[in-house]
């Protein structure tokens, strides 16, 4: 477990689901799901294939909305969002990571971290981007561009990608899924300090426990429901945790 003091609330779902399909066909994929992450804190959203775990992310996240209830993202009540607003805030204020790195193949290293900052017209800040190379450790690579980097320098750079523009809250869907275990704990590691070191508030959503002991809070959703929240134990305590669930 981790210390951390809680901060502010950045992002809060009220009474969430999330329906697919109508009649027989009908899929709950959320089911009243009512959460909320503090600023400066470290979640990891766990569960069974199915539980509903990437669908909360992505309502959280603003990728998908809700079919009933609400989402608070940094004061924003993002549900009743216009898809343009909705696009604006998701660009000033959420930063993401994917498992597959998203990165464009034309870009160079560096050209991918401010690419945020670039789209949104805004001039980076000059000594936090060079802050944020030297902490993800890819101060030699800039000028490489994805296909000669490794997939554990990818991830590298999509971290410094999400945290350029200083967002709210950061979203990491299964961020170490397509590295080799020294590789995740390298990119897991780098997540731990930008919560430690800048303060950042980090949602995750992984299958992984040792990813998941990284983290400070640890949510375990079953059939659209959560099931269980609270500090995130060590490796081992998070897979006791997940057998008890039948996770």
């Amino acid at each position: 477990m981790h210390a951390g003091a809680a901060g502010r609330t950045i992002v809060e779902a009220h009474d969430v689901t999330r329906v697919y399909g109508a009649g027989e066909a009908e899929v709950r994929a959320l089911d009243g799901v009512s959460v909320s992450f503090p600023e400066g804190r470290f979640t990891a959203i766990m569960g069974p294939s199915g539980s509903g775990k990437s669908t909360l992310m992505h309502i959280l996240a603003g990728l998908d909305r809700p079919t009933s209830g609400s989402v608070v993202l940094d004061g924003v009540a993002i549900s009743q969002l216009g898809d343009r607003a909705l696009t604006e805030l998701r660009r000033d204020r959420v930063g993401f990571i994917f498992q597959s790195f998203n990165l464009l193949p034309v870009l160079t290293a560096r050209e991918n971290i401010v690419l945020p900052l670039s789209i949104a017209g805004r001039e980076p800040d000059a000594e936090w981007i060079e802050r944020l190379i030297d902490t993800v450790g890819m101060r030699d690579r800039l000028t490489h561009r994805p296909a000669e980097l490794s997939g554990g320098q990818q991830q590298r750079v999509s971290v410094a990608r999400a945290l350029a523009s200083r967002p709210a809250v950061v979203f990491a869907d299964e961020p170490t899924g397509n590295l080799d275990s020294k590789s995740g704990h390298d990119v897991l590691t780098l997540l731990r300090r930008s919560v430690d070191e800048f303060g950042q508030t980090i949602v995750m959503v992984t299958h992984d426990a040792a990813a998941a002991a990284i983290a400070d809070r640890v949510l375990v959703l079953r059939d659209g429901r959560v099931v269980h929240d609270g500090d995130a134990p060590d490796t081992e305590g998070v897979y006791e945790l997940m057998k008890s669930l039948g996770g």
